[in-house]
């Protein structure tokens, strides 16, 4: 049904505008800082974070969601604990309450009695907001709400969030760290088959006033459900959709030079073949949803990560708009092993099972890593050139 998307659109601007305030008040911000315990951590990095303003975010979304279609808030998961210690040792179960002001009254506890903080969080988290989109709000289709989950990644790239880099440049459009590399990220799967279907991207940081220091921020929608696809590029997807481009001349397709986006920590080989692959086009970048908006955007054609340290909610609403717009996430290991033909189905990360044998996080890591695409003609390309200059190296992924 199109009005949950509706809703999660509207609710993801209350997230950005949360995640907006809790960066107002540098002496605020240090107070919202909690270290992970260790087995929430993500291993990629030394030191994990989760903040306030996270788990406000994924509390406000379930609310939300189970005001709106009773039962659906019991099926939104996410990276957070709503569970916080504050430093008198209490241990809080973050919620939110049915007014402003019980709400204030809980973030204090938080808080260590920071009524003014508290209070101008609840105050956020209470606030209507109004985001709408034409398209959308022409849609109608129906979906079974009983054969729905969502997947939430309530801010992503907390690492950039915390640093605040706001005066970083992108290089052709891509930004490799900074505020600008931090997102919501709310993907809709089916609980059923585990494909995604409907996914939003909010991106709370895009422009700053140099006056007013304020940031605003853009929204990205997709949904795929029963032949239906539609997003929030609709218009000006043709320029960026290789498929249609390249279909009657295959030697044109073949020569078209590659782009990609990877992360810092990608191994050498793959770094290596990359570069082969995409004559230098190759871009570092902060943040799991970040890179995968890069190519929903149309600025490289492929995210590429061969490690084991992303997870469901990091690529789920990516997923969903890249499927909207005739792309999708595959495993990477998988299609890699197939030397896959073309026309082949690729196997798409599914969302709805559990790794076997996993614990904590890992329960729900992307354990082949993954490559994210808008165009299959130009991924099966893609992945030909690829595996040719993997094969001298030997390395094993």
């Amino acid at each position: 049904m199109s009005d949950i998307l509706r809703e999660l659109l509207r609710v993801s601007e209350k997230a950005a505008n949360i995640a907006r305030a809790c960066r107002q008040q540098e002496t605020l911000f240090q107070l919202l800082i909690q270290e992970k315990k260790d087995e929430e951590k993500n291993k990629k990095f030394a030191a994990d974070f989760k903040t306030l303003a996270d788990v406000l975010v994924q509390e406000v979304i379930k609310q939300t969601m189970e005001n709106k279609f009773p039962g659906l808030g019991k099926r939104v998961f996410g990276e957070e604990s709503n569970e916080f210690t504050n430093d008198l040792g209490e241990k809080i179960t973050v919620e939110v309450q049915s007014t402003e002001e019980e709400t204030a009254e809980l973030l204090s506890r938080v808080l260590n009695g920071n009524m003014l903080a508290s209070e101008a969080l609840a105050k956020v988290v209470h606030q209507d907001v109004d985001l709408t989109d034409a398209t959308l709000e022409a849609l109608e289709i129906s979906i079974p709400l009983d054969i729905l989950g969502i997947w939430v990644d309530p801010i992503d790239s907390t690492y950039q969030y915390i640093k605040g880099s706001a005066n970083v440049k992108s290089n052709q459009g891509v930004f490799p760290n900074g505020l600008q590399c931090v997102t919501i990220l709310i993907g809709v799967y089916d609980i059923q088959t585990g494909m995604p279907l409907m996914g939003v991207i909010n991106q709370p940081f895009v422009t700053q006033n140099l006056t007013t220091l304020r940031w605003t921020g853009q929204c990205y929608w997709g949904l795929s459900y029963m032949g239906t696809n539609m997003h929030s590029l609709q218009s000006s997807i043709s320029k960026g959709d290789d498929s249609k481009m390249h279909t009657e001349n295959s030697d044109l397709e073949f020569s078209q030079p590659f782009s990609a986006v990877i992360s810092t920590s990608e191994k050498e080989p793959i770094k290596a073949a990359l570069w082969q692959v995409c004559g230098g086009s190759v871009f570092s970048a902060a943040g799991a949803g970040y890179k995968s908006l890069c190519v929903v955007q149309g600025l490289v054609d492929i995210y590429i990560f061969s490690e084991d340290t992303t997870y469901k909610w990091d690529s789920c609403a990516a997923h969903a708009i890249l499927r909207a717009m005739g792309g999708g996430i595959v495993d990477m290991k998988e299609c890699l092993e197939r030397s896959p033909e073309k026309g082949l189905d690729l196997p798409q990360l599914l969302y709805h099972m559990e790794n076997k044998g996993a614990s904590g996080v890992d329960l729900w890591a992307n354990k082949g890593g993954l490559i994210a695409y808008r165009s299959r003609h130009r991924l099966d390309t893609f992945l030909s050139r690829l595996i040719q200059n993997l094969r001298p190296s030997k390395t094993p992924l």
